[in-house]
């Protein structure tokens, strides 16, 4: 028994052949719109990847880019059919190819889907990709001197600034590394060398942060220095005062900015998802009530249209059979090459004077 069967006059499927001509227009509009979107998440990842880990971040972004330019090409295909459909003896020369364009436009919607669902499953790996690359520009912040870290101390810099944040996960993340370069330390001073000799890595390290930390909002002059030290500043108590620095981490800061961006696009390709499977729907209807009326032939008379010939169970279960046919074929095919005894086997030479023939008695 078909399922969702519906009845056609030739007026309904030329109409529905005209809108779906629209409609396939308009799908590659929005397969445009999915190639733009994939293009911007891959440039607002481009910007900062000096700050993030190699990995497969791009993996989302090159998707939508690939789907929005298979997007246009089938659905410019699709509103070709779909107009050649209105005419039933145009239709007869897309009747064999319709079929196979609906099962890969079936594929290609999934596809959609998949890049959608792609867009909410990303923030672990874009998470981590920002602590590993965040870590080791932290960590080379004070090579200004050294080809290929040089830019590292700027990219940082304007990073908290313009994400108002600080350090990795905090302005803590500061203290554990030495971020001024010992061509600015001065080696006879006392305090430096005290400090170079107080850690096993002899490093200059501080409770202290960048000027980029700070924040211009507080009515407070920044304080960058001896952040732990109360006796260094006037009125001042480290663990009760609100800091005039920045107190998010840049990783969570960069992982919300990002997150935002893929929810957007993540929704806007999901609504994409469900009118390319509508207008798929619709050319489904629009195939078997054309392909009907060809049967029928009576191109003017009532059609009969669905979107599966039988109900679901029997059309998982003939596709299953028609895969397993093929494998055994396959298995037969390879099988028999191997193990025919009839295989370069020579040919022996009948001779007709070597049979002997009987005489049929005639009849009397």
């Amino acid at each position: 028994m078909a399922v969702l069967k519906v009845k056609f006059t030739k007026t309904k499927r030329d109409k529905l052949a005209q809108i779906l001509w629209i409609l396939n227009w308009v799908s590659v509009v929005s397969g445009i719109i999915l190639f733009s979107l994939g293009l911007f998440l891959k440039i607002e990842i481009k910007k900062r990847n000096e700050v993030m880990a190699k990995g497969d971040i791009n993996s989302v972004p090159n998707m939508l880019i690939s789907v929005g330019v298979i997007a246009c090409i089938i659905n410019f295909l699709g509103g070709k059919i779909c107009y050649d459909c209105s005419d039933a003896n145009k239709f007869s020369r897309w009747k064999l190819v319709m079929l196979p364009y609906i099962v890969c436009t079936f594929c290609f919607t999934f596809c959609i889907l998949v890049g959608a669902l792609m867009c909410y499953t990303m923030r672990n790996e874009l998470e981590e990709s920002l602590y590993l690359g965040l870590r080791d520009a932290i960590k080379f912040y004070k090579d200004t001197d050294i080809p290929g870290r040089c830019f590292l101390k700027k990219t940082v810099d304007l990073l908290q600034i313009g994400f108002r944040c600080c350090g990795n996960n905090g302005f803590r993340d500061w203290f554990e590394i030495q971020w001024v370069s010992p061509r600015y330390l001065n080696m006879a001073s006392k305090e430096v060398l005290d400090r170079l000799k107080s850690n096993v890595d002899g490093k200059f390290l501080v409770d202290g942060v960048p000027f980029s930390c700070c924040n211009p909002s507080s009515p407070r002059p920044c304080i960058q220095y001896q952040l732990t030290n109360n006796s260094a500043h006037y009125n001042y108590d480290f663990l009760t005062e609100e800091l005039n620095i920045w107190m998010k981490g840049c990783r969570e800061a960069l992982l919300d900015y990002y997150t935002g961006i893929m929810r957007s696009i993540g929704i806007a390709a999901l609504l994409i998802w469900l009118f390319e499977l509508s207008v798929l729907i619709g050319v489904r209807y629009l195939q078997t009530a054309m392909k009907n009326v060809l049967l029928l032939g009576d191109l003017e008379g009532e059609s009969d249209g669905w979107l599966l010939e039988n109900s679901f169970v029997e059309t998982a279960k003939y596709n299953i059979n028609i895969i397993k046919n093929l494998g055994k074929a396959n298995q037969i095919s390879t099988v028999s090459g191997m193990n025919d005894p009839n295989i370069n086997v020579p040919n022996t030479d009948c001779d007709k004077t070597n049979i002997t023939t009987k005489s049929i008695p005639a009849a009397r």
